[in-house]
């Protein structure tokens, strides 16, 4: 994990361990540069990094505060870090169908920029919330870069054991969206009727370099599933 991130990640522990009101003011950027011991550039970088999640507003010349915390069980769409980290607030688990070793496909390919010599990791699971049923995944991993998965590691954060084992740090995603309508098999996963609505989001997530190494779509469970956005103007 970059230090960066690792100091947001104790900032936003602290403020939720705390629970810290909307409002509060936090120490300056020097008392939190004496308090985590980092660079200024760091500070700033993982302020930032708090802003966007919306966890902290900042305002100039004011100081920074604590921002309304997201309803429970409310995934923010803005959100990169995968499905466990951003749901962190409630208890979540999974149901593992595959973890398997294929060539891929030619959309899989694409999205990834494999060449033709590479194998992935194809993973399908279950995702539920509390108990209820979030939504079906399946996922390709660059079997180059992320060289062993298995059935104990998958049901649990693949994210956590990639940055962990592999040194990877995690930048960035491409998300796209559609409402489509399930077919058989998709509605048999997920307990609902083929030709029910449902949200379709394909995402490609990239190394902190830029590299392409996961590639996911999620149909969400449409009576289950609960969004928010928390954007802010910057």
């Amino acid at each position: 994990m970059i230090k960066y991130q690792d100091v947001a990640k104790k900032i936003k522990q602290m403020i939720y361990k705390q629970q810290l009101a909307k409002g509060t003011q936090l120490a300056n950027i020097e008392g939190l540069i004496n308090q985590y011991q980092v660079s200024r550039s760091t500070i700033i970088k993982a302020l930032n990094c708090l802003e966007r999640q919306g966890v902290i507003y900042q305002v100039q010349g004011s100081g920074i505060f604590v921002r309304e915390r997201k309803k429970r069980g409310y995934l923010n769409f803005l959100q990169s870090h995968g499905f466990t980290i951003d749901l962190e607030d409630v208890y979540g688990s999974s149901t593992v169908f595959n973890v398997d070793i294929i060539k891929p496909c030619s959309k899989v390919k694409e999205n990834l920029q494999c060449d033709d010599q590479e194998e992935v990791y194809f993973i399908k699971r279950l995702r539920y919330v509390e108990g209820k049923l979030y939504g079906l995944e399946q996922s390709y991993y660059r079997k180059k870069l992320i060289c062993y998965l298995n059935k104990e590691i998958v049901e649990n954060s693949i994210f956590n054991y990639i940055q962990e084992n592999y040194n990877i740090n995690i930048g960035f995603s491409d998300k796209y969206m559609q409402v489509i309508k399930l077919d058989a098999e998709m509605a048999q996963y997920l307990g609902l009727q083929a030709g029910e609505p449902a949200l379709c989001v394909e995402e490609i997530f990239y190394t902190s370099s830029g590299e392409p190494f996961d590639f996911s779509k999620i149909i969400y469970h449409y009576e289950n599933a609960r969004f928010c956005i928390q954007n802010h103007s910057k």
